[in-house]
């Protein structure tokens, strides 16, 4: 009888000690451990790149150098293992011109459904290619959005905010600070115009001309300098508020300057196309008398429906063939719970685990057999009732023949596995050995297994006192996106978790409405710790007919999973800051101030301190034509990124490289008497990162120690004032043992007079909170209303909400299915 086992053995991958296990095949195999035990690089960077090593085997050499290749993982051997498909979180998001309809390929068969089957106007001189119906084409997209749908526009209102200011006092506050701003000030000085008069009191023409004209006249500037200063004439040339907005948006490389004169900007639609991105042609073309833009911006289940007696007909034709096909992938997605999403609606708009659910649902359909499917955390950002239907596909998925390896932290998943791999017993150097596989039921007997207790803990939570709150910010009348005039309240001082089903409407309620209306409070004086720097494209405004108790806010704070960099130059040290504190202690040392270095030599990004042969990256690529492009240490520093006088000067027998690779842990020893250092050490320990290396790239972490290492940066602050925190599902790709550690953060920011607003689907998170949000009751068009709110024992009593029941299993012991 052929082996049914996955067998690996002598397994290296990053932290894994030479591990050997036996997988079996056919099984949903869950992959567990705390955050950096060791799971993702056995699952991902091991099985799964071994099986893509060796497809590639297959493929034709000249074709391989045409695909990206994960290189071959540090094994052994591994036998038995089949072919492998991946599905991992994608934590950035994709641009904006990507969608659901893109994602999912449903927006390719529903061009082809109008090419071929439309009913065109009498007038149409030939049929349309499929590539007419698309705004992403030159063939397709409006000539005047370009195929976005919006357009950017400034009005006097948006340029001059006050108009009781002069233009010297700074009328027109589109245009730019320090010199740039004083000489087009000066310039129009110069062309006559009084700078000095009220705005609202000059005449309408010339305030037209000032803010709009497309002249640049150039003249003499004669300008007025401080008594001492040279005061010589130049020539400067005009460039209207208007101008300098539209060009500094379309052309500024500086992310900063682009989202500064965005605020000046108004996002309306297009007024060619309406806002529905086709040229007219296109637009003319019908199906069931409606347009492709109307129909791609229906819930998919209504559109399934819509064509549903379509590809009832029988016959051959084209019409019922690609009906059947939309009607049959629809039913899958809306199986999976997303059947309140449109065609239309963009990428960056999904959560991550609402983009996972997408492309599981192509691989749903795509009818494979004998294949591993390996899934990253496929529950996460889902509600446990979206998760029951997750658990169903799964199924499906098993049962058609394939293999499931799924690294997960849900241990409602973990529980309705055939078989556990636990990886640990912690994370980092302290981890990388499998503690148990075999059935789940065994790992009851793993000793050092940091997931066992939240598997087999029947002992309900421990009962605590719920905070009384100190006062409430009240928004009224939000509408944006399936908000529509809702009134929401939230508590200030206490821990206010925001739930509901994937699509009810909290993360926009949260993160955009919530967030928008206190940085618009505050001015420019938030923080936001997210950093993204994908294109999103234009985004809607929320709209508000009132809000109250912002005044009590002195500082917003936005914690997400986004990645803290996108290349290996960034790492812990860099973002936190310590890593010029340890830079300063090492430029202090005798040694390095008889030869004259400052700081900023012991950096790996400045020339005269780093590895030139490199470039201070420790590494070089190594092309090998055919086969997968890899990295190998940099023959001349052998990895340690500095040229070798930097690396001469010593502090305490170690040097700056020596700290770079030093853990968390070992670092907070090392550096104990450093004020600086100290601190930030100290609260990376708090949220548990003491096994990460301070000069580990940002490009290895993942979302949620990267969450976390925003968090600790944000600790290490000296907090003034009443700081709102705002996060967006901070226990996504957290084992349960984390969320721990950084609850006890978040709820010591609360006790120190702050206030904490999560969106979460942890039902313990949850049950832990002062305060619950729910919206639904379900998701799209029938959300966005709040279902309940109140205190955890309130809302897990409340009818007509799909949390109540989760979260009252939750409250009477913590493994209730």
């Amino acid at each position: 009888m052929a082996d049914s086992y996955v067998r690996v053995r002598g397994a290296r991958e990053h932290n894994l000690r030479s591990i050997d296990v036996d997988i079996p095949r056919d099984a949903l195999v869950a992959f567990t451990g705390v955050s950096g035990s060791g799971k993702s690089s056995l699952a991902f960077g091991t099985l799964y790149a071994e099986a893509q090593r060796r497809y590639f085997e297959s493929v034709a050499p000249y074709a391989r150098r045409l695909i990206h290749q994960v290189g071959a993982p540090k094994v052994e051997d591994i036998t038995g293992l089949p072919p492998a498909v991946a599905l991992e979180q994608r934590r950035s998001a994709p641009t904006s011109r990507s969608s659901v309809g893109t994602v999912t390929t449903l927006s390719n068969t529903l061009r082809m459904l109008f090419s071929r089957a439309g009913d065109y106007p009498e007038d149409a001189a030939e049929r349309l290619d499929s590539d007419a119906f698309s705004p992403n084409t030159a063939a397709g997209a409006c000539p005047e959005c370009h195929g976005l749908g919006t357009v950017h526009r400034v009005t006097e209102q948006s340029l001059v905010p006050d108009p009781a200011l002069s233009i010297r006092d700074g009328a027109i506050a589109a245009w730019p600070g320090a010199w740039q701003g004083k000489n087009l000030r000066d310039i129009l000085a110069a062309l006559g115009h009084d700078t000095d008069r009220p705005w609202r009191e000059l005449p309408p023409a010339e305030r037209e001309w000032i803010l709009f004209t497309d002249e640049q006249p150039v003249v003499t500037v004669h300008p007025v300098r401080d008594v001492g200063r040279i005061q010589r004439p130049y020539k400067g040339q005009y460039m209207s508020a208007r101008r300098y907005v539209l060009h500094t948006f379309a052309d500024s490389k500086s992310e900063t300057l682009r989202k500064r004169v965005q605020g000046f900007m108004v996002a309306e639609p297009c007024p060619v196309c309406a806002g529905r991105r086709l040229r007219p042609e296109a637009l003319a073309v019908t199906f069931h008398g409606q347009d492709i833009a109307t129909l791609a911006g229906m819930p998919l289940g209504a559109l399934a429906e819509l064509l549903r007696p379509t590809a009832a007909r029988p016959d051959d034709e084209v019409a019922p063939t690609l009906a059947r096909d939309l009607v049959a992938r629809i039913e899958v997605l809306t199986e999976l719970g997303l059947g309140y999403l449109s065609m239309d609606r963009p990428s960056p708009t999904l959560s991550a685990g609402e983009l996972q659910r997408l492309r599981l649902a192509t691989q749903l359909r795509s009818g494979l057999f004998g294949v591993v499917y390996v899934l990253d955390e496929p529950s996460a950002g889902l509600h446990p009732a979206d998760t029951e239907s997750l658990l169903t596909v799964l199924g499906r998925l098993k049962e058609a023949g394939n293999s499931l390896f799924v690294v997960e932290h849900d241990m409602e998943v973990v529980r309705r596995a055939d078989w556990i791999v636990d990886i640990g017993p912690r994370a980092g150097e302290h981890g990388g050995q499998v503690l148990h596989s075999g059935p789940v039921a065994a790992l009851a007997d793993a000793t050092g297994s940091a997931t066992r207790r939240f598997l087999f803990d029947t002992a309900p939570p421990a009962a605590r006192t719920v905070r009384r709150p100190t006062g409430t910010l009240t928004l009224r009348g939000v509408t944006l996106h399936n908000l529509r005039g809702l009134d929401a309240a939230f508590p200030l001082g206490v821990f206010t978790a925001v739930t509901g089903v994937s699509g009810s409407g909290k993360t926009t309620l949260v993160t955009r409405v919530l967030a928008e209306a206190v940085r618009e409070h505050l001015g420019d004086g938030t923080t936001d710790t997210g950093e993204d720097g994908t294109e999103a494209g234009p985004m809607a405004r929320a709209q508000l007919s009132g809000a109250e108790g912002l005044e009590v806010i002195d500082r917003l704070v936005r914690v997400d999973q986004k990645p803290i960099g996108r290349t290996p130059r960034s790492n812990l040290a860099t973002y936190t800051g310590l890593f010029d504190a340890v830079r300063k202690v090492f430029a202090a040392t005798d040694e390095a101030r008889a030869r004259g270095y400052t700081a900023g030599r012991f950096s790996f990004n400045v020339a005269a301190g780093r590895c030139e042969t490199c470039q201070g990256e420790g590494f070089v690529a190594v092309e090998l034509l055919f086969l997968p492009g890899t990295y190998a240490p940099c023959t001349a520093c052998h990895g340690a990124r500095y040229h070798p006088e930097t690396l001469e000067i010593t502090y305490r027998d170690r040097t700056v490289a020596d700290v770079l690779a030093m853990t968390v842990d070992t670092a907070a020893d090392f550096l104990a008497d450093i004020p600086a250092a100290a601190r930030s050490l100290r609260t990376l320990q708090d949220v548990g990162l003491g096994y990460l290396r301070l000069g580990q790239p940002a490009t290895e972490l993942s979302g949620g120690e990267a969450q976390r290492i925003k968090l600790a940066t944000e600790l290490q602050r000296t907090r003034r004032g009443h700081t709102l925190y705002l996060l967006d599902e901070p226990t996504t790709g957290l084992h349960p043992a984390d969320t721990e550690v950084l609850l006890r953060q978040l709820h010591g920011l609360v006790d120190a007079g702050h206030t904490v607003v999560v969106v979460e689907h942890d039902m313990g998170v949850v049950a832990g909170a002062d305060h619950v949000i729910d919206l639904g009751p379900g998701g799209g068009a029938d959300g966005g209303r709040i279902v309940a709110a109140g205190t955890p024992a309130e809302v897990a009593d409340a009818p007509g909400s799909r949390t109540a029941p989760y979260l009252a299993r939750r409250r009477a012991r913590p493994d209730a299915r």
